[in-house]
């Protein structure tokens, strides 16, 4: 398989990547959802997560009918990986894709939990060394020895259990003897390239021997550099004859490096012409023989350590695996944690969609306190107190009442559960979709995004796959009559088809008949608050038309006007929508003030 064989890979990527990794290592980094490899080699973190949700989960793609549908689902994966403890651990989170089967989503939920109350079980002592021990192992760049020292520090901080498992059965004390000789082998090069001083690949500080073998040679070598500004140390002390001078040099080069006099004299040259062909044959000699040295230690401390390392082979292999595993699971963790997610039942698995219900479920993209709701559409066995059985759920009410907010909900809960991630409800079962169609409201009002809207919720509910229709205000793209008219045929369109949808309407009044398989929500305002907020219960009421109650907002702006005119304005306003109900409104709010 070539590199332009991948989704968005084209050949400008594909040549970045290649002159970055070679074909081979890029492909590898594509199949195992590497961002971070292909962001290194230059393609942007955002592309890079789009090529690789395709390369591992084309397929699964597909169950994102539209862009509002992929938008809740980047945006959710985007909160998740802000709980991740790794660098890479946010890397795959961004990548995940819904699961082909409910046995696969059933078994990443169990990880999930399971690490969810691992995670519990740690009080804030030990939650805080699991950070440090991820915060550490991103700072040292994800090597192998990080790893086996978060291992070692995971297991010291207290995780145990199931979800932990590769970490239990590890042998701490080879691991930790394996750890120290793999940082040994991470060293930066210290000896010069082509030299015959070893390839400087062990650390300074594993072997005592080798570091002071080192630190003469170093001596050895900056003498060598200096061989001029020796030669007139040793005058300066006033020697005159050779003998004399020889003998010093040896002297000073022997207080210079930490070695004996004997060592410095073997290494001087028999044959030198004059004092500065001694002293730099003399250092050039003795740095030859320290490299020497430093090569033969270097060979046998690489040798024990290499021992180490295979010793604990099994048990390091382990631990760079858990590691990897362990962050992604306690990132998901965490998440789950902190917003109170919960196990969904999975339905759909005699092939039938099954429904989408929710108790108390909340919108994870609001801030501040949210009132949970509880809705269904489609059959479920939920003990809830919501409809089932009812294909189509037209929604209606107040504005500003969340009923896209309620929309956008069940389509958070679906693509949750398609991906084996628990739901932000007290309870929540779903069933398995091949398409969630979720469309929000457009301003717009012209030909062309009603065509491109039409193109997109559509042909989804014409093929044979189940689909999940979520729709919000068709009014708001062609004018209210044949709205109501699209509407009634999508409604007759998604029973027909055994598709499930719930509608976001103002227009109940001007549909026809709906189908027995449809209902008619409402979701109502009840007033103003204090300040003049709109007060609304955001729990639909089933089987009832919702009403828009214009007069709340009048109201407020009556009561807001910033001047005599504009509130003179807005009193005329309230008599065309009630201004008896507007007075009610504000006198309640002064009563209640």
């Amino acid at each position: 398989m070539r590199l332009e064989d991948y989704w968005g890979v084209g050949p400008k990527t594909a040549e970045t990547l290649r002159a970055a990794l070679g074909e081979e290592r890029a492909i590898a980094a594509i199949e195992s959802a590497d961002v971070a490899a292909l962001a290194d080699a230059g393609v942007s973190r955002g592309r890079a997560t789009r090529v690789l949700r395709r390369a591992n989960g084309e397929a699964a793609m597909d169950l994102f009918g539209t862009s509002d549908a992929r938008d809740v689902y980047d945006r959710l994966l985007s909160l998740a990986a802000g709980f991740a403890v790794t660098e890479h651990a946010a890397d795959r989170i961004r990548v995940l894709t819904p699961l082909s089967n409910v046995g696969e989503r059933r078994e990443r939920l169990d990880d999930v939990l399971a690490a969810r109350d691992a995670w519990r079980d740690l009080d804030e002592g030990e939650r805080e060394a699991v950070l440090a021990a991820f915060r550490e192992f991103d700072e040292a760049g994800g090597t192998d020895p990080a790893a086996v020292e978060t291992a070692l520090a995971l297991r010291e901080a207290g995780l145990r259990g199931d979800t932990f498992a590769a970490l239990d059965g590890v042998d701490e004390a080879a691991l930790r003897e394996a750890g120290e000789a793999l940082a040994a082998f991470s060293a930066e090069p210290t000896g010069s390239a082509g030299d015959d001083g070893g390839d400087g690949s062990i650390a300074p500080g594993a072997d005592d021997e080798l570091d002071r073998l080192r630190e003469r040679r170093d001596a050895a070598r900056d003498l060598s550099d200096s061989a001029l500004d020796v030669i007139e140390t040793v005058r300066g002390r006033g020697v005159r004859d050779a003998d004399a001078f020889r003998s010093s040099v040896v002297e000073y080069v022997a207080d210079e490096t930490g070695l004996t006099r004997g060592r410095v004299e073997s290494a001087a040259p028999s044959d030198a012409v004059d004092s500065a062909d001694f002293v730099s044959g003399t250092l050039r000699g003795l740095v030859r023989d320290l490299e020497a040295d430093v090569g033969e230690r270097e060979a046998a401390v690489r040798e024990e350590l290499e021992a180490a390392v295979a010793e604990a082979g099994g048990d390091v292999d382990a631990a760079v695996s858990a590691v990897g595993d362990v962050a992604f699971r306690l990132s998901l963790a965490r998440f789950a944690e902190a917003y109170d997610l919960t196990r969904p039942d999975l339905g759909g698995e005699d092939g039938g969609p099954g429904g989408v219900a929710v108790r108390n479920a909340r919108n994870l993209l609001l801030e501040g306190d949210v009132q949970p709701v509880t809705y269904a559409v489609g059959d479920h066995d939920l003990e809830a107190d919501a409809p089932s059985g009812d294909r189509v759920a037209v929604l209606t009410g107040a504005n500003s009442g969340g009923k896209t907010t309620l929309l956008e909900t069940l389509c958070q809960v679906t693509v949750l559960a398609s991906m084996g991630l628990p739901a932000p409800a007290e309870a929540a079962e779903v069933g398995s979709f091949d398409t969630v169609v979720f469309h929000r409201r457009h301003a717009s009002f012209n030909a062309g995004v009603l065509e491109s809207t039409l193109k997109s919720i559509v042909p989804p509910l014409s093929g044979e796959g189940r689909t999940l229709m979520l729709v919000d205000e068709f009014e708001a793209i062609t004018e209210p009559g044949r709205a109501a008219d699209l509407l009634n045929g999508l409604v007759e369109l998604t029973v027909d088809r055994g598709a499930l949808g719930a509608y976001v309407t103002h227009l109940a009044d001007d549909l026809s008949p709906l189908p027995d398989a449809a209902r008619i929500d409402g979701i109502f305002a009840e007033g103003l608050t204090n300040d003049l907020a709109l007060r609304v219960d955001y729990q639909p009421h089933f089987g009832t038309v919702g009403k828009s109650t214009p007069e709340f907002i009048v109201s407020r702006l009556v009561a807001n006007a910033s001047d005599r005119s504009e509130k003179a304005g807005f009193q005329k306003l309230a008599s065309s929508v009630g201004e008896e109900a507007v007075q009610r409104t504000l006198s309640d709010v002064e009563w209640t003030g």
